[in-house]
């Protein structure tokens, strides 16, 4: 909820959005989440898509230009499988952001949060050592997320213990 938040607060203070799509927002995360919406209720999500209050594109721009991020394609990587396992998929729906690569102590993050500090804060205590971020689409972590999950429900599931 917090990361949620000070999203929103960001997006307002970078006058990327207004304060009334910012409420209107709100009051909709409230409502899907009261609904049991789950670990995919978003308030960028709602920004986006039913709001409609920014384009991705301007956003993704914005943080490329103005915060020196990268973009990157989650969709483009292949994934070794020892990285995969220890993916921490909780925090990363809850952050809408992937650890996708390391390199000794420095890590790769894809985030469509970035603009959230709480997401920053969170990835930069939890991996200790250089994080570098990139932006990227959140269609493109929901479909990583979603598939990852996918894949070990089918490791866990009764047959798969059988092979």
């Amino acid at each position: 909820m917090r990361c949620n938040r000070l999203l929103g607060a960001s997006l307002v203070e970078h006058n990327l959005i207004r304060l009334e799509h910012l409420e209107a927002a709100n009051e909709r995360m409230l409502e899907l989440m009261a609904g049991g919406g789950g670990k995919q209720v978003s308030l960028l999500s709602i920004l986006l898509h039913e709001i409609k209050a920014i384009e991705e594109e301007k956003l993704l721009t914005h943080q490329l230009e103005e915060h020196g991020l990268g973009l990157i394609e989650l969709r483009d990587l292949e994934w070794p499988d020892d990285f995969k396992e220890g993916l921490d998929l909780d925090a990363c729906w809850s952050t809408w952001t992937v650890p996708f690569d390391r390199e000794d102590e420095v890590h790769y993050l894809a985030s469509a949060y970035y603009l959230s500090p709480p997401v920053r804060q969170f990835w930069e205590q939890r991996l200790r050592g250089i994080v570098v971020w990139y932006g990227t689409y959140m269609a493109s972590i929901h479909e990583f997320l979603e598939h990852l999950g996918q894949e070990r429900m089918k490791l866990a599931s009764p047959a798969a213990a059988k092979n």
